[in-house]
């Protein structure tokens, strides 16, 4: 494989793993929301904004969210270790801003 169809099969890569983690990440916010969050009877209307901290997913009770915590987790390192392993300019990566 050239050196250029490389580099585009590693972006594209990335692209889905980026797509994978953005989907994790709004599965678990989801699930807190409607499990524990909810159980604590906290509501939101529509256009209401939930600011929390990242590792909150790693102290629910939901066993589940737990271990998608995890996998997300090594998702991210994992995307970080190809950027970091490869040549890319920083305009090839816009899409993991």
């Amino acid at each position: 494989m050239s050196n250029k169809k490389y580099k585009k099969q590693l972006l594209k890569g990335l692209k889905s793993l980026a797509k994978y983690e953005h989907s994790l990440l709004t599965t678990m916010t989801n699930l807190m929301l409607q499990g524990e969050l909810n159980d604590s009877d906290i509501h939101f209307k529509k256009g209401d904004t939930f600011t929390f901290k990242d590792n909150i997913f790693n102290y629910s009770e939901n066993k589940t969210i737990r271990s998608m915590a995890k996998i997300r987790k090594k998702t991210l390192k994992t995307i970080n270790q190809i950027v970091e392993n490869n040549n890319f300019k920083d305009k090839e990566l816009e899409f993991l801003a």
